[in-house]
């Protein structure tokens, strides 16, 4: 019994790294450009059928088509805050949410309207199924432990991005104080446009390990984009380790609940984010 709690645990914490894939980017945008993008879950579901339109549909190699699309998605990122969001930031918070939610219908839309309803999934190879036996009771996934592997080194890099080059001293400058950023020569809407692109990027990334890992249809998005704001709020706004670290208690929360009854699952983790929130509304490790 206990070993099978324990496994539990385990796959938890690795399915956590997926759930902190898909916050990264919306603990960007919310800790950056302080606006909550409600199309972010969309975005990541638009990337998932990108990956299977090049993968399974013209027959590209799956690492290819990811590194076809991570270039794109920065460029998509970057021209999406310039043309769209960057008119309605700064106007309070509506504007964004309304935006962004005409976004996110688009997109549910446009992803019905070309591939259908049926829900899909990018095969991988021989990597979903391989197992690493860990001691008796706890075999990990070889493709869940890649993915948790993955997001620790993404939330490496991007730490290292903003805190330790260039340009994140740009970012966190505009993000601090978008006027005397200007007063000093800094074009904001260039640097907005810029962390977006690196949001898109993440998202990338994500909807890729989601497209290989787990099943996905044109109206995902909204369950994603629940389960990264609650991953970024239980990390505490701005913070890319607290992130890490909310993913990870929504996904323990969610194996645990699974292992009482199967019906559990997806409400534990929602409960688990209820009292959390509850008691430290700030997040474990917030910056601001």
């Amino acid at each position: 019994m206990a070993g099978a709690w324990a496994n539990q645990i385990v796959q938890g914490v690795l399915l956590g790294g997926l759930y902190a894939m898909f916050a990264m980017g919306l603990s960007l945008s919310a800790g950056v450009m302080r606006f909550i993008n409600i199309a972010h879950g969309d975005l990541i579901v638009l990337v998932c059928f990108m990956v299977l339109s090049l993968a399974v549909g013209l027959g590209v190699p799956l690492l290819l088509a990811v590194a076809i699309i991570v270039p794109l998605a920065f460029v998509a990122g970057y021209v999406l805050q310039r043309l769209l969001l960057q008119r309605v930031l700064g106007q309070g918070v509506l504007p964004v949410i309304l935006v962004t939610f005409g976004l996110s219908i688009i997109i549910q839309n446009a992803l019905q309207g070309t591939y259908g309803a049926d829900t899909r999934k990018v095969p991988a190879g021989s990597i979903e199924t391989a197992t690493i036996h860990v001691v008796d009771g706890i075999n990990v996934g070889v493709l869940p432990l890649t993915i948790f592997v993955a997001a620790v080194l993404l939330v490496l890099l991007l730490d290292r991005v903003l805190y330790r080059t260039g340009i994140g001293a740009r970012i966190r400058a505009v993000s601090d104080d978008p006027s005397a950023a200007n007063l000093i020569g800094l074009p904001s809407p260039h640097i907005y446009a810029i962390a977006m692109g690196i949001v898109g990027i993440t998202i990338a990334i994500s909807g890729a390990f989601m497209a290989v890992w787990t099943n996905f249809d044109p109206t995902s998005g909204p369950s994603r984009l629940l389960i990264a704001f609650e991953a970024v709020v239980l990390g505490g706004l701005g913070s890319l380790w607290g992130t890490l670290a909310g993913g990870i208690l929504l996904g323990v929360a969610q194996t645990l609940g699974g292992q009482f009854d199967a019906a559990w699952q997806v409400l534990a983790g929602h409960i688990a984010f209820l009292v959390i929130f509850t008691l430290r509304p700030q997040g474990l490790f917030p910056r601001y």
